[in-house]
C-alpha cells in the first residue's frame, strides 16, 4: 500500500494561487538563493530585515481560498449589487464596450501588464495608441496639444487651476468656479486650493464674474444640469479681466458642439469614460487634458511626440519629460505618474473603431432621444432646460422625491437636484423603450405620448436642444487611422500590430522594482468585466451596492491588519494621489493639535520623484536628506 504523505487540507490547493502567481519556481528560487549565499528565503529575510521591525505574531487573516472558491465568493458579492438603469449623469455614463476591444485590449495581458513607456524602443504600440488618444482630444477640444491622459476629471480640473496660476502673471489668488460645474469637481478644486493659499469662489458666471478679480475661471460645457451656456461670452469677459479659462467638457457632446478651443478656452479637460470604458462604480477612467501651444511647458502628465529613430524613420517617444516628476521632482508641473494608460487606450480604440461618422451617429442618437424626452415632457407642462445635449433638469409640480421613488420602483436611478427638480441623463445604451418608461415615471400612465410620433415631429422640423450657432462645423478625426479600421477584422489586426510592437509580461520578465509593477492575475481580472461590478454608477444608492461595500470593507480590514494602522482610505486613484492624501491627513492632524505651522517635509534623495512633487503640491518646504550608496537615509 502506498504511503500517504499529504492530508486532504494539503490537497485542497489553497496556496495554488500564490504558487502560480509568483514567477520563480523552486529551482529558480534555489538558484537565486545560492547566488546570494543563503539556504532559504527565511534565512534571507533574517539577514536583510532588522529584528526591530519584524512582526512577532502571524497576521490574523482568514484562510486562503482556491481560485475557483475565490471567484465563487466574488460572484456572491456581485449578486448583492443591483444594476439599475442609470440616468444620474454627473460625468459618468453607461457605454457599450465594443467586444473586439473588450476581448483584445481590456482582457489582454499584453496591454495591461506592460511597464511605463520610458523605453520607447519596446513601447511603440502603446505609444501609437496614446498618440491616437491625443489626436482625438485635440480634434474634439479644438486645442493645440493634449497630454496622454490624467487620473480623472476632478483632479484634472485641479491641475488646470494650478496651471492657470503658474501661467498667469496677474497678482490674484482667487479662482472662480461656475456653480454648474459637477459638484465632485468643485470639492476637489477646493481641497487642492487650500494649501496653495487660493481662494475658491463658486458662483453664477453670468452674474458674479464681474465682481471677482480672479486669476482663473473654471466652466462646465455642457453644465452639470445639462444647459449649453454661451461660454464664448463668458470666456471673453474673463479674458477681459486678464483671467485664464479652463473648460470641463463632455467628449461625446463635443462631437456635435463647437469646440471650447474655437470659443477661446485656454485649457480643456474632461473624462473619456463614455468612450467605451465601463463606469465601474467610479473608476478607473482616463481623463483628458488639452491646452494652447503657449502653455505646453506647464501641462501636467505625459505627452507623446513623434520623433526620428537612428535609421531616420519616424518613431514615438514621451516628449518634454523635463516637466515631469521622475526628472523635475519638486519642481515638476504635477505629481502625476500613473495616468490610466490602459483606459486611455480603450477610449482611443473606441474612436478608431467608430470613426467620425460612427461617433456622430452615436451622439446624434443620444441627442435625439433626449429631444424626444424633452419635447414630450414640455407638451405635458413639465419645464425643462431649453438647451441640452443629453441631460435634462425637470422642474416638477410635485416633490422630486416622489418621482425619484417611482423611478427606483421601476429600476431606474434619477438625480434629485432640488426639492422640486430632477435630473435625467441619457447615453448610448438608452433605448426608445426607456424613454417610454421615463414618461410613465414622470407623468404616470395614460399620458398618451408616443416616441415614434415625437420623433416624426423632430424630423419635420421641431426644435431640439442645440441651436444652429452652437453646432460644430469643422471636421473631426480626419487622420487615416480613424478611417481605416471599421470592420472587426481590420480593427483586430490593427490592435494586434500595435501589440506586437510592445514588450510586456507576456513576452518576458521586467526586472524593475517600481511600485507600478504589480501583475494582475487572470483570476483577478475576470470579475472586473462582470456587469454587476462594471455597470454601477459611483453615485448609485447605497442599498444597490451592498456587494461593493462588503468587498471594500473586507479589503480595508485586511489592509488594517497588514499595515498595523487603524483606518485605511481606498479613495486615492494612484500611488502619487495616495502620497498627497497622506500629506493632507498629516497637515490636518497637525492643525487639529495647534501645530499647523509645521510645513517642512524631509525627503530622502533616493525617494521616488512623486514624493517631492506631492509635497510641493501641499506647498511644503522640501528638505532633501542625503542617502548612502545603498539608499540608507543619512540621519
Amino acid at each position: 500500500m502506498a504511503t500517504v504523505t499529504r492530508t486532504l487540507s494539503d490537497l485542497e490547493q489553497t496556496t495554488d494561487f500564490t504558487r502560480r502567481h509568483i514567477g520563480p519556481d523552486t529551482e529558480q528560487t534555489q538558484a537565486m538563493l545560492s547566488d546570494l549565499g543563503v539556504n532559504s528565503i527565511e534565512e534571507l529575510i533574517t539577514q536583510t530585515v532588522p529584528d526591530s521591525i519584524r512582526l512577532d505574531d502571524a497576521l490574523a487573516m482568514d484562510d486562503s481560498l482556491t481560485e475557483a472558491d475565490a471567484l465563487a465568493y466574488l460572484r456572491s458579492l456581485a449578486d448583492q449589487n443591483k444594476v439599475n438603469r442609470t440616468y444620474i449623469g454627473m460625468g459618468y455614463n453607461n457605454t457599450l464596450v465594443p467586444n473586439v476591444i473588450l476581448r483584445n485590449v481590456m482582457e489582454n495581458p499584453a496591454w495591461y501588464t506592460a511597464y511605463t513607456p520610458y523605453q520607447p524602443e519596446i513601447a511603440q504600440g502603446r505609444l501609437e495608441a496614446l498618440l491616437n488618444y491625443q489626436q482625438v482630444v485635440m480634434d474634439l477640444t479644438g486645442m493645440d496639444l493634449a497630454n496622454a491622459s490624467m487620473l480623472d476629471e476632478a483632479t484634472a480640473a485641479a491641475e488646470a487651476m494650478t496651471l492657470c496660476k503658474r501661467s498667469n502673471r496677474k497678482k490674484s489668488d482667487i479662482y472662480f468656479v461656475a456653480d454648474d460645474v459637477h459638484p465632485q469637481t468643485i470639492d476637489v478644486i477646493k481641497t487642492r486650493a487650500e494649501y496653495f493659499g487660493f481662494e475658491v469662489v463658486v458662483g453664477n458666471p453670468q452674474t458674479d464674474l464681474d465682481n471677482v478679480d480672479a486669476f482663473g475661471v473654471q466652466l462646465q460645457y455642457p453644465s452639470t444640469y445639462g444647459d449649453i451656456s454661451d461660454i464664448k461670452s463668458l470666456i471673453e469677459k474673463a479674458k477681459g479681466q486678464k483671467a485664464m479659462v479652463s473648460v470641463a467638457a463632455d467628449p461625446l457632446a463635443l462631437v456635435l458642439l463647437k469646440s471650447p478651443g474655437e470659443l477661446g478656452a485656454d485649457v480643456v479637460l474632461g473624462s473619456s469614460q463614455r468612450f467605451g470604458v465601463p463606469m465601474g462604480f467610479g473608476g478607473p477612467h482616463a481623463a483628458f487634458f488639452a491646452a494652447s501651444e503657449k502653455l505646453k511647458r506647464s501641462v501636467p502628465g505625459r505627452i507623446i511626440g513623434v520623433s526620428i529613430d537612428t535609421n531616420g524613420k519616424p518613431a514615438l517617444r514621451m516628449a518634454m519629460q523635463t516637466r515631469e516628476q521622475h526628472i523635475r521632482r519638486e519642481k515638476a508641473t504635477s505629481n502625476i505618474c500613473t495616468s490610466q494608460a490602459l483606459l486611455a487606450n480603450m477610449a482611443s480604440f473606441y474612436c478608431v473603431y467608430h470613426g467620425a461618422e460612427g461617433l456622430k451617429t452615436i451622439a446624434e442618437r443620444v441627442h435625439r432621444l433626449t429631444a424626444i424626452l424633452a419635447n414630450g415632457l414640455k407638451a405635458k407642462g413639465i419645464a425643462v432646460n431649453d438647451t441640452y445635449f443629453d441631460t435634462l433638469t425637470l422642474a416638477l409640480p410635485e416633490s422630486a422625491s416622489e418621482v425619484y421613488q417611482r423611478g427606483l420602483d421601476a429600476g431606474c436611478n434619477l438625480r434629485p437636484t432640488a426639492s422640486d427638480k430632477l435630473g435625467i441623463t441619457l447615453d448610448e445604451t438608452t433605448r426608445p423603450a426607456d424613454i417610454a418608461d421615463l414618461f410613465d415615471i414622470v407623468l404616470g400612465e395614460g399620458h398618451g405620448l408616443s416616441v415614434v410620433d415625437l420623433d416624426a415631429k423632430i424630423v419635420a422640423g421641431e426644435a431640439t436642444g442645440i441651436s444652429a450657432d452652437m453646432r460644430r462645423e469643422d471636421a473631426i478625426l480626419t487622420h487615416p487611422t480613424f478611417n481605416r479600421y471599421h470592420s472587426e477584422t481590420d480593427m483586430l489586426r490593427y490592435m494586434k500590430r500595435l501589440e506586437n510592437k510592445d514588450y510586456s509580461l507576456v513576452h518576458g520578465m521586467i526586472p524593475l522594482g517600481s511600485c507600478t509593477m504589480k501583475l494582475n492575475a487572470t483570476a483577478e481580472m475576470i470579475p472586473v468585466t462582470w456587469p454587476e461590478f462594471s455597470s454601477i454608477h459611483p453615485f448609485a444608492p447605497a442599498d444597490q451596492v451592498k456587494g461593493y461595500h462588503k468587498m471594500l470593507s473586507l479589503l480595508e480590514e485586511q489592509l488594517v491588519e497588514i499595515t498595523g494602522y487603524d483606518k485605511v482610505s481606498l479613495q486615492p486613484n494612484s500611488g502619487a494621489s495616495g502620497e498627497y492624501a497622506g500629506l493632507l491627513a498629516i497637515r490636518k492632524y497637525q492643525e487639529s493639535i495647534g501645530e499647523g505651522h509645521r510645513n517642512v517635509c524631509l525627503i530622502p534623495s533616493s525617494a521616488h520623484g512623486t514624493n517631492p512633487a506631492s509635497a510641493a503640491m501641499m506647498d511644503m518646504k522640501i528638505v532633501v536628506t542625503k542617502c548612502d550608496e545603498k539608499g540608507n537615509v543619512d540621519v
